[in-house]
């Protein structure tokens, strides 16, 4: 037997297994089965961690061709495409019946909360126990971590996506001046979206240390590797996409079983079972002692949804039949006022690459905090807090402020 059919081994493997779990789940939805909502959660909810996988594995043998930051934010965008599909949809539905365009400033406004308050805390903690683990069992440690006070190190390519997260915060303050997203501000707004992937396409990158089946995959002659990337991309997204809307209409059946108020679960139940793929895959690099991608993956999520999932918004809704401006009402000019002083204080926490424990946990308690406090009153003291101690931070960081939101906009060249 050669040496390239045990690596070829470890490649069908893995794959075929995922392949596997996905494609009952794939089965149920084009039979059309009607599923009791538990079991339809655990049926598709697994199948869509599947395809999660072989995402992260093409993520990582993906940087053997592209930068770094490029196979990040592509990650990211079909990571979050249940994001889109499920958002999109009551954008769209919104231009003939106006009641939906709440739920789709709803959606938004939850699944970006939950991303940054939930979902960066959880990686961070995740990281922490990775490392105990390995100290422990005297095994190599994430070289991105510092242990006291325990914080991962980001790599200074992520000032990009910090920098456009300030200028696009600053730009939909219009949203909540106006009451409305406006056709314009959407097209802008994808227009920052496409010049950040050509920006981190432009990015240096360093030879990836491929492990397990990143690494089978990455050492495949060339043709063949890029058509296996580029293959699990497509079938991956493909089964993300179709599953997305069984699985949150299961969850969201199970919740109105329990006497969950509908508003309540098209803003967090159903981008909890939506962020799900990007969740599954930070996590997984951070088990793996990878945490700086890890919180990359979510950083890039975090512009995705800032910048081209707000712009598409009011384009899906004057496709639907609406108007040149997708309009909020007064709850969701609150909810994204709390949303956006959120996001600006996720920037400045990170303006100086360290992610340490303790704002991890101020994150986290603020975002739980609006669940306890439901009043309008808590919501705007929390925004209020939010940008306080943003401003804070800026006026604390101001010499690395200037740098972060020139970065973007640098071009070193490379000799």
């Amino acid at each position: 037997m050669t040496a390239s059919h045990p690596r070829l081994r470890r490649l069908v493997l893995p794959l075929g297994i995922v392949g596997l779990i996905a494609a009952q789940g794939v089965a149920l939805r084009l039979t059309g089965v009607q599923l009791p909502p538990l079991v339809g959660v655990l049926s598709f909810g697994v199948a869509i961690v599947a395809a999660a996988f072989a995402l992260a594995w093409a993520g990582e043998a993906a940087e053997v061709d592209i930068s770094g930051g490029l196979a990040v934010g592509l990650l990211a965008i079909v990571a979050i495409l249940p994001e889109y599909a499920i958002d999109l949809y009551f954008a769209f539905s919104a231009g003939s019946d106006p009641s939906q365009a709440a739920y789709a400033a709803a959606n938004m406004t939850g699944s970006n909360r939950l991303l940054l308050g939930f979902g960066w805390p959880f990686i961070l903690l995740v990281a922490f126990m990775t490392f105990r683990a390995a100290r422990r069992r005297r095994s190599p440690i994430d070289p991105d971590v510092q242990a006291k006070p325990f914080a991962v190190r980001l790599p200074s390519g992520n000032r990009v996506e910090l920098g456009l997260l300030l200028v696009a915060s600053v730009l939909t303050l219009l949203i909540p001046l106006t009451g409305q997203i406006h056709v314009v501000l959407g097209v802008v707004l994808l227009a920052l979206f496409a010049f950040y992937l050509w920006r981190v396409s432009t990015g240096e990158s360093d030879e990836p240390e491929l492990v397990g089946v990143a690494q089978s995959i990455g050492t495949l002659p060339k043709t063949a590797r890029r058509a296996t990337v580029i293959g699990i991309f497509a079938v991956s997204a493909a089964i993300i996409l179709l599953l997305a809307e069984p699985f949150a209409q299961s969850l969201v059946a199970g919740g109105r079983a329990l006497g969950i108020d509908d508003f309540l679960l098209v803003q967090w139940l159903a981008p909890l079972a939506s962020e799900a793929p990007e969740f599954v895959i930070a996590t997984i690099f951070a088990v793996r002692g990878k945490a700086a991608m890890g919180v990359g993956i979510l950083l890039a999520s975090k512009v995705n949804q800032w910048t081209a999932l707000v712009g598409t918004l009011p384009i899906a809704h004057l496709i639907g039949g609406g108007g040149f401006a997708l309009p909020m009402d007064g709850r969701q000019v609150e909810e994204f006022v709390l949303t956006a002083a959120q996001t600006v204080l996720g920037v400045a926490i990170l303006l100086t690459l360290r992610f340490s424990g303790r704002w991890a946990v101020a994150l986290f308690l603020l975002f739980a905090t609006t669940f306890v406090f439901t009043s309008t009153e808590a919501r705007l003291v929390v925004s209020a807090v939010y940008a306080v101690v943003a401003i804070v931070l800026f006026a604390l960081r101001w010499r690395v402020l200037g740098r972060t939101l020139a970065a973007p906009f640098r071009f070193e060249r490379t000799p």
